[in-house]
């Protein structure tokens, strides 16, 4: 491929690499052609028409309007071909398949953290299939960050308190760098990683041999860990106090303003870090605000969790079980 033949170039490792290059090949070459085109009057006109000693000044020229009006609409027409051809490139590159695996990547200064649906979970290195989509869910635990594979052309901006998302096609198998390109504090030059990508069975042996319990399995404990059971408990008949939890991932939620919002992963990251934000219809504000508390890792968890969580599924709560039964002590003396 040309690009992979021009020295310092990054190699082309992804199914969006091609597109992003033609496009910034085109853009270079008009851009370019119009700068030589340019400069190159303008010397010419300087050269030409210069003030000769011993002759008169020029007459004063008038305007051309047909010439003024040629150069100002055509750029419009290549700028319009550069927006449009952008816009596919840019949607095509941001908008994940619908049988992406998702993976959640957290920015810490000055690591890069993932955890994979399997419960995988790796830091400044990131392993993933050959062939197949991968979508990233991007958050940051304090500044903003960048998360940047120039061999995949890809890039995001990380940042706190809500999630970004970016994917990719990994179509060439082998090691690649990860970097953050937003300078994010004093040890920014050190937050720097690695992606492998592997054929199936290789990805596939990788995730057998890290395997630690899915992703849902481990938010199911910290659901149990922070007590979410005392109000969102499988049985609401008795003094209910929030909404049950079963089906609620990918369902629009009505609130108590009228609006109506998705229930993503964006929406249950702010219902635990803002859980006054947006009430449910029909529901109190009495939940206490969980940030400082839940991590970013575990809001993945929970995430993952809820989308696992059917119908019937909520665990019960431990106090509907009787208590262990005593028996009285035995007097020795008698």
């Amino acid at each position: 491929m040309f690009a992979d033949n021009i020295i310092f170039f990054p190699h082309r490792a992804s199914t969006t690499a091609g597109r992003v290059d033609n496009l910034g090949f085109f853009l270079l070459g008009t851009t370019g052609l119009m700068a030589v085109l340019v400069a190159g009057l303008l010397i010419g006109f300087a050269v030409r028409y210069r003030r000769r000693p011993g002759q008169p000044p020029p007459a004063e020229m008038r305007g051309n309007t047909a010439l003024e009006l040629f150069w100002t609409i055509t750029p419009v027409f290549v700028f319009l071909v550069m927006f449009f051809w952008g816009a596919v490139v840019y949607f095509d590159a941001y908008r994940a398949p619908d049988d992406a695996t998702v993976v959640y990547g957290i920015g810490k200064q000055w690591m890069w953290k993932f955890q994979h649906p399997e419960g995988q979970r790796e830091i400044n290195a990131l392993h993933v299939p050959l062939g197949r989509p991968v979508k990233l869910m991007l958050t940051s635990e304090d500044v903003v960050h960048s998360f940047f594979v120039p061999d995949f052309r890809t890039h995001m901006d990380v940042l706190p308190n809500r999630y970004t998302s970016v994917w990719f096609n990994a179509d060439r198998a082998g090691t690649y760098h990860l970097f953050c390109s937003q300078y994010c504090g004093t040890a920014h030059s050190k937050m720097v990683g690695t992606v492998h990508v592997l054929g199936p069975a290789e990805y596939q042996d990788w995730l057998n041999q890290h395997a630690e319990g899915s992703l849902a399995l481990q938010g199911r404990k910290t659901f149990l860990k922070y007590r979410c059971l005392s109000c969102h408990g499988g049985d609401q008949r008795d003094h209910p106090r929030a909404p049950l939890l079963e089906d609620l991932y990918g369902r629009r939620v009505t609130l108590r303003d009228g609006r109506t919002v998705l229930a993503d992963d964006e929406y249950i990251r702010r219902s635990i870090y803002q859980p006054g934000a947006e009430i449910v219809l029909g529901w109190e504000d009495i939940m206490p605000n969980f940030r400082g508390q839940v991590s970013e890792e575990e809001i993945v968890e929970l995430i993952a969790y809820l989308k696992s969580l059917r119908r019937g599924q909520t665990p019960k709560r431990v106090e509907e079980y009787p208590p262990p039964t005593t028996t009285p002590p035995i007097n020795s003396e008698k």
